[in-house]
Formats: structure tokens, C-alpha cells, sequence
């Protein structure tokens, strides 16, 4: 019902906040101050240790700086208690002691509808619960079993069936005197002027209850049993109660999950919520057999500042990836973005979790990457940048994707990034003019001999993006877990032994890291080359300083000190330093040149899927895996030598 705003401003006034707030959360007595009404708590909408939930007595609201949930009394009664708003108001006003304006009658008729149509809801979950139960449901419950669905998961979500028939569930709930009008207000059969006798809008199915944010049953979901049906899944109309794009599946339990600690994971469908939920992962919703909508990802970042998006591992799984990163792009701020898990080739959730168990689709979530990485891997992956146009169309395609944010900081923010980014992929013109000469002596290596470890490649060759299969590996994955030994070494050896960086300038200039701390240290390697200065460790350092890295440059030392990567010391000679280099960067050739083997084999395949392109396939997928291997052992090269001793 509506209410005069002057009434709901009075009960406001009447009440503090933290009156009402109190009764769920334990103040902190450390950072609250009662007498000025400034309270402090642990956040009751996601779990935390530390007290980010934050209210104000004076102005009425309530902000979490972990999660950035904010409202006034009546949204938290609705947000955390599952309230109606009248439910709150109520609430509210009976703190206050003042009593309930008249209600509006014609919205009070409308509330009343509505909670009639949630009654009959509830009717036809019991009544298809009962019907999977029966011997008509045989053949859905073994459906069920074979997917691994126990008894138990089963009677938790409600499942059941729809029988084949047009109008067995119309005629039960006539049978208990529901109105026509209701079984039709709720979808649950097809009418219409051009319909002479309505029939049952779900038959033959498996059925999912669909509940709102209060745990109320407001739709349903059907999975088809018979092979030739037109739709495998379908779900209720749009209906008074129901709205698809505006309904999470699970919303009401993964929000209640969270309070153990955690972030919400948004999947792509009932089963693979259900089955993850069996695994022990309670904290999933999915959308209702749609692409996620602003409104569904809304309610995402109502739930967690960091929603993991986890999408199949194909085709459609990764455009559904970037069609989400699309949506949340304009949206994103601080405290408030995605990270996206993407699943091995041809697996779902639910797949993952019963081939190789919880602790697969714990891995999948581990390596999940931010919305930056995601929308570099798209417009780089696959590509060719050979030629200037087509590094300008790069750069122009960032610039704009960039400018969509609508937060100025972070829209700032990412832009540097971008710009970092691509000074790595690129390298820097100004020291390709001035390396061109060094960079011939390095490809030609020491006295006219080919460089350690092979041919490197030209400073004008085209740049080949990672591609999917590879960025999924250990071997080139990119991500904010820190700094790796092997490209700390790689720069730490370079600054402390610049003959090095003349000597495999082509190589060096080109070369692509994954931490964006160690690219800030490569560029500035690169300027000090630009301005004839990288002859010159203290000058290189120098340049490091200048370009406000020395903090960076002390941690990656640090590393490669705990690490015992001696080699890439000051103190090493530079034969040392040089063979340890090259083993370095030997790993990050091959990778490079399996990039484009890889997508060679895998275009080949998609056009030709004969035997021997499959066997091609084959051979360098198990060259990657030769590779990643040697990933595990350049770690330890510094420690292996009988130099050792002299660091």
C-alpha cells in the first residue's frame, strides 16, 4: 500500500536506526560512538571479521564500505528480514507507537491479491512434489538420480513434476476451490481469446520452484523429459508476482549463506545451483535461462562487491562471459566490480563437480580473472598487430571500451592500465628507433653466434594474443596473484646487468608479464634505453626511481633474494646472470611461438576435422604440456649451479 510520506518521515524520526539495526547486528565498542549516534558493526549482509557496516543516527541510513550496501530502517528490515515494505512500515510504526494510517483500499485489494496468488503457488509446488512421488514420476526421479541429485538435495529445493496431462494440476486446484481468474493470474495455463479451453502451461517436466527474495514460491522453471520437445527449458510467463529478469534463482539461501563469509557465484542454470549446492557451495544463483540482465546483476552487487560470474567452458559460455562484462562495465567502481570464472572446454558445473569433485570447481574459482583481464583477452586474443593501422585500431578499441565507465576514478584507473598494458604488448617505439642497431647484435648473439636457446624473435614481428586454451594453464595466466620468480628474475636481471638488455634488446622489448607491477619496471627499462642510459646500472636504477618504482624494485629484489634466484644479482657475474636469463626467456619464447602453433591447429581443426589435424592437435597440445613442465623447473635454476656460493 502507499503511504503519506509525512507518516513515514514521522516514524523515521521517532525511531533511531541504530534502534533498529541493533536487534540483528553486536555494535563495536571500539569504533562506535553512542552519544554522537555513530555506530559501528561487522556487516550482517556478508560475512567479514573486521566492522565496514556503518550507521548514522542524525541522517538515518546505513552503508557497508565492504559490500556498499546503504538504505534507511524500512530497507534493512526489507533487505535482511525478507520483509514486505507495508510488513516493515508496520514494524517501524509500532516502535514509534504510533499507529497505522488508513490503508488505500484499492492497493490493499492488490496486496491481497498477491498474497492469494503466492497461496496458490504454494499449492502447485505441493502438488507437483507429490506428483514426482507417485508412479507417474518414475521416470522423472530416475532422471534425477542419474544426475546425481540425492533424495535430500531433491526434497530441499522442492522439486517435482508435471505429469503429462493438459489439465491435471488446473483440475486439483479447482478441485480446492481456486478461482479461474487465480490459476490464470498465476501462468500456471495457457488461455486466451483464441484458447476455447485453457490446458496446464507445464506438462511432462521436471519442475524447479522459483522463489522470491522472502523464500515465497513466485514462478517455476520445467525441464522437459521427452527428447522431441520444443524447449528443453522453459518457465513461468511474466505474471504479477513474477518478473524473469528481475528474479535470481536461489537468491533467498545464497544470501543467507554469505553470512558465513564469501561472495556470491552466479552460474548459468537450476542444475548446476542444485549440484553445486549438494558439492557444499550454498552461495549460487543463476539467472532464469537468460543472458544476465542490469536488474539480475543489481541484485548481485547487493549480495557481494565482488560477484564471481562463472560461465560454461565453450563457446557460447565465453560470449555469454563478455556479453556480462559489457553489462557491469558502465557500473563498475570501487567496492563494486566481477571477477569471471571460466571452466575447462565442454564442462558445466555440474559436469565438473561430479567427474572430478568440489575441489575441481574450487580450483576453477581460484583462478578466476577481473573484469580488466576478461576484456583484454577479448580484444586481443586471436589477433594479428603487425602493422601500425592495426595497433592504432587496438589502442582505439580500448580508448572507447574504457570510456563507458561511468565512475571518473576508476574510469582514470583503468585507462592507465590499458595504456600499461599495451606499452607492454607493443613495446616502446621510441626505444625500437633507438635499439633497432643493438637489437640485430642481439639476435645474431655473442660473436656472430645465434642467441642461447634459438632464433629470437624480430622486434617487427606481428604480436600474437594468448589464446583461450593457454590462458587457462599456470603456464602464461594472468591474474593479481603477485610477482612469479621467473619474471622477477627476468627484469631484476636486466636492471642489474643492462649489457643484457642490449644484448637481447629484440626480445626485450616485446616482452609480455603478467604482473603489472613488474611492467611498470619493464617500461621504465625501456625509457632508460630510449634515452642511451640502460649501458649503466645505476642510471638504470636511476630511471627506475624517476618513475616512481623503487618500492616495486625493492620488493622484486627482496623476492629474488628469498628465492635464492642468485644469478639475477648485482653481485653474479654476468655469465651467470646471462645463462640464467636465457633459460628465462627460452619459456617465454616457446610460449609464444605454441600461441600461435596452437591457434594454427585449433583454426585447422575447426575447418577440417580429419584425423591427422587432430593428431597435429594432439602433438602441440603435448608440447604445452612439455612446457609447463619446464615452468616448474626454471624456479630452481639459481640454486642448481656450483656458483651458488659466490651470491
Amino acid at each position: 500500500m502507499r503511504f503519506p510520506p509525512a507518516f513515514l518521515d514521522e516514524i523515521r524520526d521517532r525511531v533511531p536506526i541504530s534502534s533498529v539495526i541493533g536487534l540483528r547486528v553486536a555494535w563495536d565498542r571500539k569504533k562506535t560512538n553512542a552519544p554522537r549516534g555513530d555506530y559501528w558493526a561487522c556487516c550482517p549482509f556478508h560475512g567479514e571479521k573486521s566492522p565496514s557496516f556503518h550507521c548514522e543516527d542524525k541522517k538515518g541510513r546505513y552503508h557497508c564500505f565492504g559490500c556498499s550496501v546503504s538504505g534507511d530502517h524500512f530497507k534493512f528490515l526489507t533487505e535482511l528480514d525478507g520483509m514486505s515494505f507495508p510488513e516493515a512500515v508496520e514494524k517501524i510504526a509500532d516502535m514509534a507507537g504510533v499507529p497505522m494510517p488508513v490503508r488505500d483500499a484499492q492497493e490493499e485489494r492488490r496486496e491481497k491479491e498477491r498474497a492469494s496468488l503466492t497461496d496458490v503457488m504454494e499449492m502447485a509446488t505441493a502438488f507437483f512434489q507429490e506428483r514426482l512421488q507417485s508412479a507417474d514420476g518414475a521416470k522423472a526421479r530416475a532422471y534425477l538420480r542419474d544426475r546425481g541429485l540425492t533424495p535430500a538435495t531433491q526434497h530441499s529445493f522442492r522439486l517435482g513434476f508435471a505429469p503429462d496431462s493438459r489439465n491435471a494440476l488446473k483440475e486439483h486446484l479447482a478441485a480446492k476451490g481456486v478461482p479461474k481468474a487465480d490459476i490464470e493470474a498465476c501462468g500456471l495455463v495457457r488461455h486466451g481469446d483464441d484458447i476455447p479451453v485453457s490446458y496446464d502451461w507445464f506438462r511432462d517436466r521436471i519442475m524447479f520452484p522459483i522463489p522470491d527474495s522472502r523464500g515465497k514460491i513466485i514462478a517455476f522453471g520445467g525441464r522437459a523429459l521427452a527428447p522431441d520437445a520444443l524447449a528443453k527449458y522453459m518457465n513461468s510467463p511474466d505474471t504479477e508476482l513474477f518478473h524473469k529478469g528481475n528474479v535470481l534463482y536461489n537468491f533467498a539461501r545464497a544470501r543467507k549463506a554469505l553470512a558465513k563469509g564469501g561472495t556470491v557465484i552466479a552460474v548459468e542454470g537450476y542444475m548446476d545451483v542444485i549440484a553445486l549446492a549438494q558439492a557444499g557451495f550454498e552461495n549460487v544463483v543463476a539467472p532464469l535461462g537468460t543472458a544476465l540482465t542490469e536488474n539480475q546483476l543489481e541484485l548481485l552487487w547487493r549480495m557481494a562487491p565482488e560477484p564471481m560470474l562463472c560461465f560454461d567452458g565453450d563457446k557460447a559460455g565465453l560470449k555469454a562471459a563478455w556479453r556480462a562484462a559489457d553489462l557491469a562495465l558502465p557500473s563498475v567502481q570501487a567496492g563494486r566490480s566481477a571477477r569471471f570464472a571460466l571452466l575447462p572446454e565442454g564442462k558445466d558445473p555440474d559436469d565438473l563437480v561430479k567427474a572430478e569433485g568440489p575441489d575441481a570447481f574450487r580450483a576453477v574459482l581460484t583462478d578466476a580473472r577481473p573484469l580488466v583481464d576478461l576484456l583484454w583477452m577479448r580484444e586481443t586474443s586471436g589477433g594479428v598487430f603487425d602493422t601500425p593501422e592495426r595497433r592504432a585500431e587496438l589502442e582505439k578499441t580500448l580508448r572507447e571500451l574504457t570510456s563507458r565507465i561511468r565512475d571518473e576514478s576508476l574510469r582514470y584507473h583503468y585507462q592507465q592500465e590499458m595504456r600499461e598494458r599495451v606499452l607492454s604488448f607493443f613495446g616502446s617505439q621510441r626505444g625500437n628507433r633507438q635499439g633497432q642497431q643493438s637489437g640485430r647484435q642481439g639476435e645474431r648473439g655473442q660473436q656472430g653466434k645465434p642467441a642461447p636457446g634459438g632464433q629470437f624473435a624480430k622486434g617487427g614481428s606481428g604480436r600474437i594474443a594468448i589464446t583461450e586454451s593457454l590462458g587457462q594453464s599456470a603456464l602464461v595466466k594472468r591474474g593479481s596473484e603477485g610477482m612469479s620468480v621467473r619474471e622477477a628474475t627476468i627484469i631484476v636481471a636486466l636492471i642489474n646487468h643492462p649489457a643484457l638488455i642490449d644484448e637481447n634488446f629484440a626480445h626485450v622489448e616485446f616482452l609480455d608479464l603478467a604482473n603489472s607491477d613488474l611492467r611498470r619496471l619493464h617500461a621504465a627499462i625501456l625509457d632508460a634505453m630510449a634515452h642511451d642510459t640502460a649501458d649503466d646500472r645505476n642510471a638504470v636504477v636511476a630511471t627506475v626511481e624517476r618513475a616512481g618504482c623503487a618500492e616495486i624494485w625493492g620488493r622484486a629484489v627482496d623476492l629474488i633474494k628469498r628465492a635464492r634466484q642468485w644469478p639475477a644479482l648485482e653481485t653474479a657475474a654476468l655469465e651467470d646472470a646471462r645463462d640464467a636469463l636465457n633459460q628465462a626467456l627460452h619459456l617465454q619464447r616457446s610460449a609464444r611461438t605454441l600461441h600461435k602453433e596452437l591457434k594454427a591447429a585449433e583454426a585447422a581443426m575447426d575447418a577440417d576435422p580429419s584425423d591427422e589435424n587432430f593428431r597435429h592437435l594432439i602433438e602441440i597440445q603435448a608440447q604445452f604440456q612439455d612446457v609447463q613442465a619446464t615452468e616448474a623447473l626454471i624456479e630452481g635454476f639459481g640454486v642448481s649451479s656450483g656458483r651458488a656460493g659466490r651470491a
